[in-house]
């Protein structure tokens, strides 16, 4: 596992130890959370707030505390308002675009900001940090009120930065000129490899050949429901798969996928990162763009075990879903295709900033 050297942890100035707070709204910032702390990240002691009222999320917090978890970590189940009265000197974001975020940002006075993966927004906010504008979700109209905290927030971070105050803590490859510019900006740019992931036993192997990773495009109403069910049977054709559910998705798509001769659906659970470590050389992962394709390559594809996300065909967009919003999930291709190629080099092809 790699441990950023004593000196360098952004948590431990002058030797003393830290706290730090994170508020977690999704399965992959409760993964990511527990790495940074895993990795040095955190200081010495990390609570993690687990939000109460989003799906799947109880259950992945379940899956994580039945593994090794690392010293100095606790976690609650809280409404998302309980952290605003938190005052932990380091802070843990998952969301940066979370409007409970976004409100606290400009109040709190943090020793430092540790910023965590949150799917392929985290792409979306760094493009936005390197080039300074505000904080804005991708296809979402935004009011007034909004588009100044989106602002706000974005200059909290980009002041705090400046002053060597913010670690971006990131699976996802960026291209260079994105790393770049975010250490231009006094932003510290550290890998997560999923060290500690990594060392824990991995789950019993699923035994079908090829598993399906779903997506949350079908809910969102971002691609056509009968084009998906369609595809999903003509892979179940050609032998039998496993169907992992997406947080998001309805019970209506999966009652349809079920009912397709060779298609076991799986119940909802733990993140995949986590329940598909067992997988041998033999079986293969597909899915749509989506993040958990680039990290499973990072995660299993040294197993032999190929991952692929597949192209979006154009005739299975809908009309809500924008132009900005196709370029943002076809680049999900890129970046697997650059994750696969560091891992086929043997060396994540992402160097650590400021070591």
């Amino acid at each position: 596992m790699h441990h950023p050297h004593p000196a360098t942890r952004p948590t431990e100035r002058a030797g003393a130890p830290r706290a730090a707070g994170a508020l977690v709204e999704s399965p992959l910032q409760l993964l990511c959370a527990v790495e940074a702390h895993a990795a040095g990240y955190t200081g010495t002691a990390a609570h993690i707030h687990v939000r109460d009222d989003v799906p799947a999320l109880g259950d992945a917090l379940s899956a994580v505390r039945g593994l090794a978890l690392p010293d100095g970590l606790d976690f609650d189940l809280t409404g998302p308002r309980a952290t605003l009265a938190a005052r932990e000197p380091v802070w843990v974001v998952g969301d940066a675009f979370s409007g409970l975020f976004q409100a606290t940002a400009p109040l709190r006075r943090p020793e430092h900001v540790v910023l965590v993966d949150d799917g392929l927004a985290t792409l979306e906010l760094v493009r936005l940090l390197v080039r300074g504008a505000p904080l804005l979700r991708i296809g979402r109209p935004a009011s007034a009120p909004r588009r100044l905290l989106g602002a706000l927030a974005g200059r909290r971070l980009r002041t705090l930065a400046a002053q060597g105050r913010v670690t971006l803590f990131t699976a996802l490859p960026l291209a260079p000129e994105l790393r770049d510019g975010l250490r231009a900006q006094g932003f510290a740019v550290h890998h997560n490899r999923f060290g500690w992931l990594a060392a824990q036993p991995a789950d019993e192997a699923m035994s079908e050949p090829t598993i399906v990773v779903g997506t949350g495009m079908v809910a969102d109403g971002l691609i056509d429901t009968d084009r998906y069910v369609g595809w999903v049977r003509s892979l179940a054709a050609e032998g039998e798969l496993r169907y992992l559910p997406h947080r998001r998705q309805t019970r209506e798509l999966l009652e349809r996928l079920a009912a397709i001769d060779g298609v076991h659906v799986d119940a909802p659970g733990a993140p995949v990162e986590i329940r598909l470590r067992g997988l041998r050389r033999g079986q293969r992962v597909v899915s749509l763009p989506s993040t958990s394709t680039i990290l499973l390559t990072t995660i299993i594809s040294p197993l032999g075990v190929p991952v692929t996300a597949l192209d979006v065909p154009a005739d299975w967009w809908t009309p809500r879903a924008t132009a900005e919003h196709r370029a943002h999930l076809t680049s999900v291709g890129e970046l697997a295709q650059r994750a696969r190629a560091a891992v086929d080099a043997g060396d994540p092809d992402f160097p650590e900033a400021n070591e």
